[in-house]
């Protein structure tokens, strides 16, 4: 076990504050649909006299006596945009001209990219920034009253995330990636506890970034650990490497928390533990560029709390109708338990019924609560099954669980064309420690992935696929991917399905 020390005088102060804290965040999130009606009318109203808000008539819609009135008239006047569809608005923006999305100017553009058109410019406004830099407090709050442990704010903490340095846009609004812009607004009280060093952060390069990381850490007590899990992992394994240490308990005795978003955690808890040496306690969020949607707030597993009271209001679009004109779009008063949603925001960033392209699943109604299912465009349906992340990350890790193993990092993609035989799904796995019988493994993958999607069973049964293939990748193969994307480091993620061969063919050294 850590040994910790319970904080110090900073985890005495933190214990009633979180617990002050967490009472009000239940009570504001109670009813979300009445809160996100709130939300939409205060959007509507601070945004009446913008160029956005004249074009689509806010003023008449907020001027609406009834709340389902204005949800109703929202939809009616504001179509669901992706960032193509509101590059338009953006670009005058970002060229300096003032009260256009929301008033005034953006306090920083956000760059993100993945767009048909290159980088996309997320503007993060004054009344905006209260919901990243809030929503973070309130989950490591929430830990605090639920666990009674505040040992982390003792010590020393470390965010993996990209570089702070900041440029300018054309109209003089700064602009970097988010984790890095964030950094920028750390509570004073924890600046001094804070690592890396700002000079280590600057370095654009990831793998050299990572090296100085390890090197700065590695004789601090290091007790909050934050950042997506495959590159945790990838600092994880070189600190290792560096101190000779059999696992990361013994370089930092007092690791007590990790906090991480993104992507699910089941695939990599068993090369965790070993990494670790154990289990330490795990906060889960869920931040966009586009809005802290959601964070946890009870044990793992149950589901985030959905941010319905903190300048976001969202939609929810039943994900087999995503992209038809007729779509519906739903609001917190409106969803159903089990079903899978593409995610709608409009925020007091300035962004109007936007397609951030990830889907959720709820487990709670009130107080709302979803677990994160994937990317609307992360799929695998190349025979109409449409299978989701949800699906491959649960069937991995009960196979994991059956079948021993540990994995790295993994991959799904159809091959519609093989050189014999029937079509397949192909699992490209890089294992830390590959299973004792890769047949039975593979076996167990597809069976549980049968199990979780009766349109993939029925393809399987009805033999126009044939079960699934594995294919083990040498160590590094998804770094060296990554590489290839241009995508090491920071905010990105490896896409655990494709509906095509790009990423199989880098895995596989031919991209």
């Amino acid at each position: 076990m850590p040994n910790t020390s319970g904080g110090g005088w900073k985890g005495r102060l933190a214990r009633p504050w979180a617990a002050r804290e967490r009472r009000r965040d239940w009570a504001r999130n109670a009813d979300p649909a009445a809160a996100q009606d709130r939300v939409l009318s205060d959007l509507l109203k601070k945004a009446s006299d913008t160029a956005f808000g004249r074009d689509h008539g806010f003023a008449e819609i907020a001027a609406l006596p009834d709340a389902a009135a204005r949800a109703d008239a929202f939809r009616k006047a504001v179509p669901v945009r992706d960032y193509e569809g509101l590059k338009g608005y953006v670009e005058r923006v970002v060229s300096g001209e003032r009260d256009v999305l929301w008033p005034g100017l953006p306090k920083y553009f956000c760059k993100t990219s993945g767009t048909t058109s290159g980088a996309k410019y997320i503007p993060l406004t004054e009344d905006s920034l209260p919901n990243h830099i809030g929503a973070a407090r309130r989950a490591l709050l929430h830990h605090v009253v639920r666990t009674g442990s505040a040992e982390f704010v003792g010590g020393k903490m470390i965010f993996l995330q990209g570089s702070p340095t900041l440029t300018d846009t054309e109209g003089g609004v700064p602009l970097g990636r988010l984790s890095g812009i964030v950094a920028h607004h750390i509570p004073s009280y924890l600046q001094r506890n804070r690592l890396p060093s700002w000079e280590t952060n600057t370095i654009e390069d990831w793998e050299e970034k990572v090296d100085a990381i390890v090197r700065e850490t590695a004789g601090e007590d290091l007790r909050l650990i934050s950042g997506i899990p495959s590159w945790v992992q990838m600092y994880f394994e070189r600190l290792l490497e560096y101190t000779g240490k059999a696992n990361v308990l013994e370089v930092f005795p007092n690791f007590s928390l990790f906090v991480f978003g993104g992507v699910a955690y089941a695939p990599y808890a068993d090369r965790f533990r070993e990494l670790i040496g154990g289990d330490v306690p795990r906060v889960e969020t869920y931040p966009a560029s586009e809005g802290f949607l959601a964070y946890q707030d009870g044990e793992p597993g149950e589901g985030l709390l959905v941010n319905a009271a903190d300048g976001l209001f969202l939609e929810f679009i039943p994900a087999d109708e995503h992209g038809k004109p007729d779509a519906r779009r739903l609001g917190l008063g409106e969803v159903e338990m089990g079903v899978n949603y593409a995610v709608v925001i409009t925020s007091n960033a300035g962004l109007w019924a936007y397609d951030i392209g990830d889907t959720v699943r709820f487990v709670s109604l009130a107080p709302a609560r979803v677990l994160v299912t994937g990317r609307i465009k992360h799929f695998t349906s190349a025979f109409g099954e449409h299978v989701i992340a949800e699906e491959v990350e649960g069937a991995m890790a009960k196979a994991v669980a059956d079948q021993g193993g540990q994995v790295v990092e993994f991959h799904v993609a159809p091959e519609v064309n093989p050189a014999e035989g029937l079509p397949y799904h192909e699992w490209f796995v890089e294992f830390a420690e590959v299973p004792s019988n890769p047949v039975a493994f593979a076996q167990a993958l597809d069976a549980e992935l049968q199990e979780r999607n009766p349109y993939y069973r029925d393809l399987i049964t009805g033999s126009v696929l044939r079960t699934a293939v594995l294919n083990p990748l040498p160590q590094g193969a998804f770094h060296e991917a990554m590489a290839r994307r241009g995508k090491l480091g920071g905010q990105n993620k490896v896409p655990r399905l494709a509906n095509d061969r790009a990423m199989a063919e880098q895995l596989l050294g031919h991209g």
